[in-house]
């Protein structure tokens, strides 16, 4: 963050330069994220301008990441956070995840592992607990629904395979795509991770329900398994 904002108040820049009038004229991209969440805040506390609070609150709570894995008590016992700023803060990183899982039809077909990653990875890389979810696409490859089935250690033996299949089944998607994640950040495929996906591929082929992929989410990477070739032998 510029040194400007170390030593004066917001009110003490010229207008122009002010984090919301530069939004305003070039665009929220052009903006830091302490001076983003400085709009956010609006107000700042003794000794601290609301954009330096917006930084102490990036820094302390390790990023964006650790923004949106904060709960709502965690934010109201940072300084300068009462209820109010939290649910501001709350409320801007649903609002972001709203928008990446936007209504199927309006979202473009997936072409690449990537572009299903991309789907889930804002929420799941947050998670602190492995999960297992359901993809299931049309016809032209667009998500039409997703679906959380398993919440704890997803291994083999505890997953039923037909109960991955049966919101498909239900809807009439023609193919799926597992995803379950790696709180601990590494999405390097396990052992179980490889058994899960040879037994969907072989149920996939029998419910003539295509299983295109089986990603597992780290910290801000993922592993396709088909890409790999695990399991999809």
């Amino acid at each position: 963050m510029s040194d400007e904002y170390q030593t004066i108040r917001i009110t003490d820049i010229d207008e122009s330069e002010r984090p919301r009038e530069r939004l305003a004229r070039l665009g929220a991209g052009s903006l830091s994220v302490a001076e983003l969440l400085g709009i956010l805040l609006r107000m700042g506390i003794p000794g601290e301008n609301a954009v330096q609070v917006g930084q102490r609150l990036f820094k302390d709570l390790n990023g964006l990441r650790g923004l949106q894995k904060a709960s709502f008590d965690d934010l109201c016992n940072q300084n300068g956070i009462g209820p109010a700023k939290a649910a501001q803060i709350k409320a801007a990183i649903e609002l972001g995840y709203r928008l990446a899982i936007e209504a199927p039809e309006d979202r473009p077909p997936i072409h690449s592992p990537t572009d299903a990653a991309n789907l889930v990875m804002y929420e799941m890389a947050a998670l602190d607990q492995e999960e297992m979810w359901v993809l299931m696409l049309d016809t032209r490859n667009r998500v039409i629904n997703k679906h959380k089935l398993y919440k704890g250690s997803t291994t083999s033996s505890q997953i039923r395979v037909g109960e991955m299949f049966r919101p498909a089944i239900r809807i009439g998607s023609t193919s799926i795509i597992a995803v379950h994640n790696h709180p601990s950040g590494d999405p390097t495929p396990s052992p179980d991770d490889v058994a899960v996906t040879r037994a969907l591929v072989s149920a996939g082929k029998l419910l003539d329900i295509e299983v295109l992929d089986h990603l597992v989410i780290g910290q801000g990477r993922f592993v396709s398994m088909k890409e790999r070739g695990l399991g999809f032998g």
